[in-house]
């Protein structure tokens, strides 16, 4: 076993990661941005935050589901979930598809939460044309490619 090196006197590790180098802090970097730039141009626009959204695009292309698919599928936990399909409720953007207060009920996007989802779509796709234009399509196709990859290892970590 190697002994760890002694404390530099300025403090800083010898073995200290270069966040912007390192992957899984750069792709966390990376998101985090992303994320608060969306929350920025959805709340103001739509009146949904980026959670909310979240649930909504789940719904969009998985409709009449439970709230704990809903945060599978987006990575959210439960109690998120259930805050924001209370909000989205409430705003008349889903229904469930029985008692709203019994859990684990299916819901959906009412007519209206449908025609909210298609409009942030055209903005959320807007966003990513933006932010992946200094890229070739076969780079963005390798990019996919890899975050795919990325994400089988990831589950298994």
């Amino acid at each position: 076993m190697q002994r760890p090196k002694a404390p530099r006197p300025d403090r800083r590790s010898a073995h200290a990661l270069d966040q912007r180098a390192f992957l899984p802090s750069a792709i966390m970097l990376l998101a985090q941005k992303i994320a608060a730039s969306a929350s920025a141009a959805y709340r103001p626009r739509f009146g949904v935050g980026l959670t909310d959204w979240r649930v909504l695009a789940a719904l969009g292309a998985e409709p009449w589901i439970a709230p704990a698919r809903i945060a599978q599928a987006c990575g959210l936990d439960k109690a998120a979930v259930s805050r924001s399909l209370g909000l989205l409720r409430g705003a008349g953007f889903v229904e469930s598809d029985g008692d709203p207060a019994r859990r684990g009920g299916a819901v959906a996007l009412t007519p209206a939460g449908l025609a909210l989802h298609d409009r942030i779509v055209e903005t959320a796709a807007l966003r990513e044309r933006r932010l992946l234009e200094g890229f070739t399509s076969e780079e963005r196709a390798r990019f996919a490619d890899f975050i795919t990859r990325m994400m089988r290892t990831a589950e298994d970590l």
